[in-house]
């Protein structure tokens, strides 16, 4: 190409990133239209660029028939064989040249526009192409200007939109800042295509993090799941492949430097780096924390429902600020999270053992079977208590037995009932009896002034095994009873013994 047009050519395409035949068959279709807005013929108007001279060449082209009935577009085969001898044939076309120097100021003003304009549409079509292919790449961009709360990031040589939508509340930017966001998604529209960028999507989170952390570049840790609520806080689930390997320490890195990286690029959004597990309870234990879980159940696995038990001082930190945490950890688990602190949880197990206690006890008395229960049961008679209440007549109608016998079972029954009320207790210390404690016995503690004084002057020998209790064995019984519970130095009472000589059992008295 030596001509300044060829030259010119060049230029355009490098700079707007096209191909030269895209300008030239603009530039050939520009030419077509001006001639025919010049001619305003019927005639079949054909342009071609010629590359070696530079200069766009206008043909009439008619097409060889045996009878011409249209002189505009069609050329009779004896007039064409006049032209071309021999080899002129029915169906041929012959082209024509017509002179373009005659195309006017207005015609070359309507070239012009069409020669913008499939430019345009070109490097539109280009562009598309270009990051259509790029959906989820990470770009680097300058602020360039505000439009109604969205930003118009410069991206090379386009400009793409960050939506208001699609930007953290924790950060702001002003002109001529970096940004660095995912391409999210191309539109077409009569203005070009419209480049739509990220700064809350996941995704950039997870290129984040390819792009910091190694091992999760070549593959080494993979990263089974990532959620954010952009500007506060994200959950991140890894997996190593490798035993060796830890995920968690892996994406974290040495003190922190690595994750440190991430937060610094997402303006102090908190990042939560969990091992991912194949069992649901595992998983959904890691993914509440930082809490610590005491234990997880699942509750339904086919609505993926589960729940998990916290301390009580733990459970504002597993539900987060306003349930960020839980709501976090259900996303990235895909399991609904049902939270309950100790207490709650004990407080429910209490209700549903007072909810089993309530039910009323079924007939339990010697001499039914199960055929009794049944009739009485079906006669309104379902408990003990119910029986008791019952006359003999109406037992004997009911179980069609004698009154003698249907007596005998409601005084059974009556039996039960004051047994079970004996075992329940009656409100009174003495009818309750506890393992392990002897019972008070019934009769009246003695006088507290008949018990016996030990005389001053024959002091108990601290060596002799005889308790000093013989010296008033002769006095009253109850004297007699009240020294037998006193030993004076330390040794074993005598046990007292009634009429027939046997001794009593052991009863506590008081003591001196």
């Amino acid at each position: 190409m030596n001509n300044t047009l060829q030259q010119t050519i060049e230029v355009l395409a490098k700079e707007k990133g096209i191909e030269a035949d895209v300008i030239i068959s603009a530039i050939e279709d520009a030419v077509l239209t001006a001639s025919r807005k010049y001619y305003k013929s019927d005639e079949n108007l054909r342009t071609k660029f010629n590359h070696e001279t530079g200069q766009v060449e206008l043909f009439a082209v008619r097409q060889i028939v045996e009878e011409m009935s249209d002189p505009a577009t069609e050329i009779a085969l004896s007039e064409a064989q006049e032209l071309y001898g021999d080899e002129a044939e029915p169906g041929m076309e012959i082209e024509f040249p017509k002179p373009t120097d005659v195309l006017g100021r207005i015609a070359a003003q309507t070239a012009k526009q069409v020669i913008f304009q499939k430019v345009r549409e070109a490097e539109r079509e280009n562009v598309f192409d270009e990051f259509n292919q790029r959906l989820g790449e990470v770009v680097n961009g300058l602020v360039k200007r505000f439009e109604s709360g969205d930003i118009i990031v410069e991206v090379g040589r386009v400009e793409a939109q960050l939506p208001r939508r699609e930007q953290s509340r924790a950060e702001n930017y002003t002109t001529g800042d970096r940004v660095r966001a995912i391409i999210k998604d191309v539109n077409k529209n009569t203005k070009g295509p419209q480049i739509i960028l990220s700064r809350t999507d996941p995704v950039l989170l997870i290129k984040l993090f390819e792009q910091e952390v190694p091992e999760i570049y070549d593959g080494t840790v993979v990263i089974r799941g990532a959620v954010r609520e952009a500007g506060d806080r994200a959950k991140v689930a890894v997996a190593s492949r490798e035993r060796e390997v830890d995920p968690v320490g892996a994406c974290v890195g040495m003190k922190g430097t690595r994750v440190q990286a991430i937060i610094r690029e997402l303006r102090g959004e908190k990042i939560d780096i969990v091992e991912w597990s194949e069992d649901a309870v595992t998983f959904v234990t890691n993914a509440i924390s930082p809490a610590r879980v005491q234990r997880v159940s699942v509750v339904d696995e086919t609505e993926r429902v589960v729940e998990a038990v916290v301390e009580d001082r733990q459970l504002s930190l597993a539900i987060g600020k306003k349930g960020q945490n839980v709501r976090l950890a259900a996303k990235l688990t895909g399991w609904k999270i049902d939270i309950k602190s100790e207490e709650e949880k004990r407080r429910e197990v209490e209700a549903q053992f007072d909810g089993l206690g309530t039910e009323p006890a079924p007939l339990s008395v010697p001499g039914l079977d199960e055929g009794m229960v049944e009739k009485l049961n079906a006669a309104g008679i379902e408990t003990v208590e119910r029986m008791v209440s019952a006359t003999a007549t109406e037992l004997s109608e009911v179980l069609g037995i004698s009154e003698g016998s249907a007596e005998a079972l409601r005084q059974g029954a009556e039996a039960a009932t004051m047994a079970a009320g004996g075992a329940v207790g009656s409100g009174t210390s003495e009818a309750a009896h506890q393992d392990g404690i002897e019972p008070i016995p019934a009769a009246p503690l003695p006088d507290p002034a008949a018990a016996v004084e030990l005389p001053a002057e024959a002091p108990p020998d601290e060596h002799d095994e005889t308790p000093s209790a013989h010296a008033a064995a002769d006095e009253d019984d109850a004297a007699a009873e009240q020294s037998a519970a006193v030993d004076g130095d330390g040794g074993e009472a005598t046990r007292p013994t009634d009429e027939n000589g046997s001794a009593p059992e052991d009863e506590e008295g008081p003591r001196s």
